[in-house]
């Protein structure tokens, strides 16, 4: 067959080919360019797209797609090449391609027979894995069958023993020799033990009933472990009535010993017993126990026993002698047992006796003989029992040898119950509403709670006003030592904040009241119709007096009241205390203004009777005036008034210049208005009856001539006095200390009656 001619070949490989040989492909071509490197595409990390990019940044597109398609060409070329050379062969596969058939049967033969034999070693090999599995299986099964049957015989064995040794507690005597009172009535700060009978008689029967108790307490402990092991077992379930027996026998013999050793103040007894009861982890047991035997009496006895020397008294007045009884009785029967208690390494950390033994009765025996110290109906009985509670608490808290003890004193039940006791929410409630009422008292009273100077002394703080004394006496009422309660001291920030609000409120409706001249839409205002304008200075000094004694004296008594607070507390209290004081900064400027208008008003009344000056030369032939106006001397009659009124004396001292300077500027603004308005209205009427002067000679061209210049001079005679009053007006503002060139509306007031020749200085 002859070779395959490119035209021939499949279409993969039909392709035309390029300018240049086919065997150029096998040789160096030395006349591709230099920058086209073949070689580039054989590397396993060629990256089309990085070579192109790196080669169009020195040679054009055009050029670079026509070299690749050369290339291609010669590859494609080089492809056909290489199947023509090897045809022969390639067309000869599959003629000699003979008995394969005959090649697959001969080589399946061995591999079925392979195939079978393996088939063969696998089921063997899972059969034996399968017995061996099976025989592992019997074998844990057997050990753990042992294993059972082992913790039931140690279960046998253990409830035997303990059984044994129970039997031998029945035996032993139930009481030693008695302890002489004397030796009893001293405490735990002396042991009648080894140290005394111990060693003159040996070991007490009480003592060798403690180790006994201890013993069993431990084999107890086992048998409970060994029983929570097979619990659901029927051998152990048939010996739960011969366990429960002995746990039972096991808790009143302890309870017995216990009980006994506490009354013999015998220290080897009590400790014996209290591992007994920690090995049975029945530290309530030992704690139930205590509290029977030791707490219970002493505590019944103070509820019951009068103050020594003094007539019985009734049980809700005495609960603080009550609480110091307890203490000594705590300090004297107790501190033994809770020292050995709270001691390291001692095993006895278990028992919690502060909070289970003694803390439990003293609750019970209030809840029972005393519940009236509980009661917030009272608010100043309940805040001295609170109080006394707590130094209470603190001195049972002072027995905790860490700050775990601590911790766990404070979240035990019996610490939790004895706080829920003390309903503080209703005490603040009590105390809200005194507070409260005591204020709205005093803002809802007549105008006639604006009080006289004489409040300044009264108040001992400087305030001038009956509701700004109240304001204040009830902000240092929030935190008294008589009132105030640390645990709820959110509740009296939030009660001292509403307060200032509704003084703030106060002021507020009653300013909007008397700028509208009516109280009907501004309820709780009507104080403010019925006040002289006056009295707002008083209100006004108050305001600002308060602000300053907030700031600084009421506010460090809060923070120190708070004293261990957290920073982040501590900024929150002072930023609301601040923001409640500024609704009440924010009000000065119209409590001034009530009565700044006021002052202004009477005084422009006064200077109203300038208007009088153009009448007077227009209906006269005066000649230029030479003195002022007898009204100037007048017009700051009502302010100099007030400024001397001794009522008011004690506030002005502060507000004085301040007064002085936004009343004449107010008067001065208006004296302005005033003149310009007569002045202006002088030179229209002069200017009108010239023009009908003029008007009557043209129509009378017979009579005689009247001389133009009678009138001319009313404006000029007007602003004279006018000069001349505002000279003197001047005079006056500096005798009450303001100087008039400070004023605007002087300057302008000068200027439109200063003659020309004086404008430009104020002189007077």
């Amino acid at each position: 067959m002859a070779p395959v001619a490119e035209t021939d070949f499949p279409s993969p490989l039909q392709l035309p080919l390029s300018h240049k040989s086919v065997a150029s492909l096998f040789q160096d071509d030395s006349s591709g360019p230099l920058w086209f490197k073949k070689d580039a595409f054989l590397s396993g990390s060629f990256d089309a797209e990085a070579y192109i990019s790196d080669l169009r940044r020195f040679v054009p597109f055009e050029t670079l797609r026509a070299e690749l398609r050369d290339h291609l060409g010669g590859l494609k070329s080089e492809l056909v090449e290489l199947i023509n050379r090897d045809y022969a062969d390639f067309v000869n596969l599959t003629t000699k391609l003979v008995d394969v058939d005959g090649a697959v049967l001969r080589m399946r033969m061995p591999l079925n027979e392979l195939r079978g034999k393996l088939v063969v070693v696998r089921d063997n090999v899972n059969s034996t894995l399968l017995l061996l599995q099976d025989g592992l299986k019997r074998r844990a099964d057997a050990s753990a069958s042992r294993e059972m049957l082992d913790l039931l015989l140690d279960t046998s064995h253990v409830v035997s023993k303990v059984e044994k040794l129970l039997l031998e507690l029945q035996s032993m005597p139930e009481e030693g020799p008695q302890v002489p009172p004397a030796e009893r009535n001293d405490g735990f700060r002396r042991v009648y033990s080894n140290s005394n009978l111990g060693e003159e008689q040996g070991a007490s029967p009480e003592e060798a009933r403690s180790r006994l108790l201890e013993r069993i307490a431990s084999e107890m402990n086992r048998l409970k472990f060994y029983v929570a092991r097979a619990e659901d077992l029927p051998f152990i379930q048939n010996m739960q009535p011969r366990i429960g027996s002995a746990d039972a026998f096991l808790d009143a013999s302890l309870r017995r010993c216990f009980v006994r050793g506490l009354e013999l103040r015998n220290e080897t007894v009590i400790i014996h017993c209290l591992r007994a009861y920690a090995a049975i982890d029945n530290s309530a047991g030992a704690e139930e126990a205590f509290r029977s035997a030791v707490v219970a009496p002493f505590v019944q006895k103070a509820l019951l026993s009068p103050p020594t020397g003094v007539a019985v008294a009734p049980r809700s007045d005495r609960f603080e002698e009550f609480l110091e009884e307890i203490k000594a009785y705590i300090q004297t029967d107790c501190l033994f047992l809770l020292d050995k208690a709270a001691a390291a390494n001692s095993g006895l950390l278990v028992f919690d006796f502060l909070s289970s033994s003694i803390l439990k009765e003293v609750l019970s025996a209030l809840q029972t003989g005393k519940p009236g110290v509980f009661s917030p109906g009272k608010p100043k009985e309940f805040l001295v029992n609170y109080k006394s509670s707590l130094k209470f608490l603190s001195f049972l808290e002072g027995y905790c040898r860490s700050k775990n003890a601590v911790g766990a004193f404070r979240t035990s039940v019996a610490y939790t119950d004895f706080l829920k006791q003390w309903n503080l929410q209703i005490y603040f409630t009590l105390r809200f509403q005194e507070i409260a009422q005591s204020l709205d008292s005093a803002l809802a009273g007549p105008p006639a709670a604006v009080k006289s100077p004489d409040i300044a002394e009264e108040s001992k703080v400087g305030l001038a006003v009956s509701s700004s004394v109240s304001l204040w006496e009830c902000l240092q009422r929030c935190w008294q030592d008589d009132v105030y309660i640390d645990a709820i001291s959110d509740k009296f920030l939030r009660l001292t904040l509403q307060l200032l609000s509704r003084y703030a409120t106060w002021l507020s409706a009653g300013l909007a009241a008397r700028k509208a001249g009516d109280a009907t839409n501004y309820p709780g205002g009507e104080w403010s119709l019925a006040s002289a304008p006056e009295d707002f200075a008083l209100l006004r000094h108050d305001v600002e007096l308060l602000v300053r004694m907030v700031k600084s004296s009421h506010v460090d008594k809060v923070l120190a009241l708070l004293n261990g607070s957290p920073d982040n507390v501590v900024v929150v209290v002072r930023e609301s205390l601040n923001l409640g004081l500024r609704s009440l900064s924010t009000m000065v400027p119209a409590l001034s203004d009530v009565l700044t208008d006021a002052l202004t008003d009477k005084c422009v009344e006064v200077l109203k009777q300038a208007k009088g000056i153009v009448a007077t030369y227009r209906m006269t032939n005066r000649p230029l005036p030479s003195r002022h106006s007898p009204y100037v001397s007048s017009v700051f009659q009502p302010l100099k008034a007030f400024l001397e009124d001794e009522r008011y004396a004690h506030v002005m001292k502060e507000m004085q210049a301040e007064l002085l300077a936004l009343v004449s500027e107010k008067i001065t603004s208006q004296y302005d208005v005033l003149a310009r308005d007569m002045v202006s209205m002088a030179r229209q009427t002069e200017a009108s009856l010239l023009l009908l002067r003029r008007g009557a000679r043209q129509r009378g061209a017979g009579a005689a001539d009247t001389n133009d210049n009678v009138s001319d001079n009313l404006s000029d005679k007007i602003c004279a006095q006018l000069f001349l009053d505002v000279q003197e007006y001047g005079r006056r503002l500096a005798a009450l200390g303001v100087k008039a060139t400070d004023i605007p509306a002087y300057i302008s007031l000068w200027q439109c009656v200063a003659p020309q020749d004086r404008q430009d200085v104020v002189q007077f």
